[in-house]
């Protein structure tokens, strides 16, 4: 078993799932909506995924307007080996967003930061220690 987080976006998943494919290096499965919802637009994503690492992100566009603020209290945690790998990550994903805490040296890692990118995706992201 493996949780697999799920975001939901107001119309901007094919635009967020291609942007983190981008920075992941890896291409989204898009599934659209078609004709599947009378009065929804068909190019309205019903699913995405995208392989990060040994994990992946799903996520889709909510066509009902629901306010997803509840979810303030959640993250994504991506860990990289390297310091470099994680800034060039940070850096690429925060741009546009809003850094809750820049990407520094802490008692617990060599690198961790934190902030909502451009589509409002909570996000921290770390180096490995070193063994």
């Amino acid at each position: 078993m493996q949780p697999i987080p799920y975001l939901f976006f107001s119309n901007t998943a094919r635009e967020a799932f291609t942007f983190y494919g981008e920075v992941f290096g890896a291409d989204p499965e898009i599934m659209e909506m078609g004709d599947q919802m009378p009065g929804v637009d068909p190019k309205t994503v019903m699913h995405a995924a995208l392989k990060v690492g040994d994990g992946w992100i799903y996520g889709s566009d909510d066509p009902s307007g629901t306010d997803f603020s509840s979810m303030a209290g959640c993250n994504i945690h991506v860990s990289f080996p390297t310091v470099d790998e994680a800034t060039r990550v940070f850096n690429a994903l925060s741009d546009g967003g809003e850094i809750r805490m820049p990407l520094e040296a802490t008692f617990w890692a060599p690198a961790f930061g934190a902030f909502s990118d451009r589509f409002g995706i909570r996000w921290m992201v770390s180096a490995d220690p070193a063994e």
